[in-house]
């Protein structure tokens, strides 16, 4: 498989879930509200039982008060009561492929280590499918806590 294969029936395509998540990701990204930056992001979150939850970044006036769309769709799977996650792919506006930020990085590992997979509104995708822990590998977490 190349660096940058595609969803969409290249060789090395990914399995049909993995279009879905991916066309769902796109769809999201239309929601993006992002007035200031116009780079508009979305997110599919596939739960353990199969749902698939969404996200798009919402920026805001003062910047430190948006939310990305990783984040987003985190937020509202676990206000619908999921907290086992298999895999988010995440669509940026290309070409380039985007990697979730530290804030996304540390909220993503805070429910596990499954799949993270980088594609664009064309269906390319990172070949090198990542893991919660690759992207974060000392990330702080309830152990950290020590007891409290």
């Amino acid at each position: 498989m190349t660096r940058k294969d595609n969803f969409m029936g290249q060789a090395g395509a990914k399995p049909m879930q993995d279009q879905e998540l991916w066309h769902q990701a796109v769809l999201a990204r239309e929601n993006a509200y992002a007035p200031y930056s116009k780079f508009k992001v979305g997110a599919a979150l596939r739960c353990q039982d199969n749902t698939i939850i969404t996200g798009a970044n919402v920026e805001n006036a003062s910047y430190p008060l948006g939310c990305c769309a990783e984040r987003t769709a985190v937020y509202t799977a676990v206000s619908r009561g999921h907290r086992t996650f298999l895999r988010i792919v995440v669509v940026g506006p290309g070409p380039e492929l985007i990697f979730p930020c530290g804030g996304c990085r540390q909220v993503l590992a805070e429910f596990g280590d499954f799949e993270v997979v980088l594609a664009d509104i064309s269906g390319r995708v990172e070949s090198r499918i990542l893991s919660v822990s690759q992207l974060l590998p000392h990330q702080f977490g309830r152990e950290d806590l020590h007891g409290l």
